[in-house]
């Protein structure tokens, strides 16, 4: 080949490389376009102010949730009636991949959009959605919870680079005093007790707090050697205590004495293995709930009788209600919607 050929081929090949780059950047512009257009037949949403109260008032409750509808206002936090969770939605303008709140305390974990990779960090807000503190998160936001009080929030992050993972997951599960700054980083700084004893290993893997009523307490998912417990969590003693074994994602209920949680369940597909439980801590008695389809979502307890879950739907998630006592069935509360927390 000559070196006039050779040239023309090169400045084809520079050619057909741009008009591709070019064609991928129309494409995504048009794509965000259409993210940004809400769909007919969508949730109704409109910006507004959003408050999160401090402490029970005799107004009806508020249900504040991501939303999920494409438009404007997709992954923003917004509020509806408890009562009324189709009604047309105030947005806030503050986005969250995932969200909890309680008495007017809130914990917003949030994607920093950058030009190479995407970075990750929690926000701790005040009853207005103001920035009380941030933190940056080590890996993809998983869950999210605040303790009836207020006081301490958590949240879990999937992490990579850990040897004994291989090609499974890892977790990090972080606690802060939102009084005072104080962060866990992570609870496998705590001592683990399981069977009465002082237990290590290299592959302990924590996720999915939820607190109890006493700011000391709490709950949440001990993952190690391919099996999972429900372990009690003590701030003082910063001690971690199996209480029973196949329990993951848990939520206490409001008067302390049961746990909502996914349970993996024989002979069902490894896609989808997880089925809705509820297990009474003063008897260990687990009751299998009325919802069928695999839930992997921490529940939220809308009311001391009736579960809040996430689904996959056409917007990327809805949520759904059942009941926690085994009875009855499923009911889709609103679409186009995830991380829900009642106040």
């Amino acid at each position: 080949m000559t070196t006039r050929n050779r040239l023309l081929v090169l400045v084809a090949a520079v050619v057909a490389l741009a008009a591709v780059a070019t064609a991928s950047v129309l494409h995504a512009a048009a794509r965000a376009d259409r993210r940004n257009e809400a769909h007919a037949g969508g949730p109704r949403v409109t910006a507004g102010r959003v408050t999160l109260p401090a402490e029970a008032t005799e107004a009806p409750r508020r249900l504040v949730f991501r939303n999920m509808a494409w438009g404007p206002h997709r992954d923003e936090l917004t509020t509806v009636p408890a009562g009324r969770p189709d009604a047309p939605r105030t947005a806030s303008g503050v986005k969250c991949l995932r969200f909890y709140a309680s008495s007017g305390t809130a914990i917003c974990l949030r994607a920093e959009r950058g030009a190479m990779q995407d970075t990750y960090t929690a926000r701790v807000l005040d009853s207005r959605l103001e920035e009380k503190a941030h933190y940056a998160l080590p890996g993809i936001p998983s869950r999210a919870r605040v303790s009836p009080s207020g006081r301490y929030a958590a949240w879990t992050v999937f992490v990579g680079g850990d040897s004994y993972a291989g090609t499974n997951f890892s977790t990090r599960a972080a606690i802060v005093d939102t009084r005072t700054g104080h962060l866990t980083p992570t609870l496998e700084d705590f001592r683990v007790v399981k069977d009465g004893r002082t237990y290590r290993a290299a592959d302990i893997n924590f996720w999915g707090i939820t607190f109890a009523a006493d700011d000391r307490h709490f709950y949440a998912t001990l993952a190690t050697h391919g099996k999972t417990y429900l372990v009690r969590g003590d701030l003082r003693t910063r001690t971690l205590t199996t209480v029973h074994q196949n329990v993951e994602c848990p939520s206490l209920s409001p008067d302390g004495t049961r746990i909502a949680y996914k349970k993996r369940v024989k002979g069902l597909s490894a896609d989808a293995p997880w089925r809705l439980y509820v297990l009474d801590l003063r008897t260990l008695r687990e009751t299998p709930l009325a919802e069928t389809r695999s839930v992997d979502d921490q529940a939220v307890w809308s009311d001391a009788h009736t579960l809040t879950y996430a689904l996959p739907g056409d917007y990327g998630a809805d949520l759904y209600t059942v009941p926690g006592d085994g009875t009855g069935a499923p009911h889709r509360l609103t679409k186009a919607a995830v991380s829900p927390a009642y106040l």
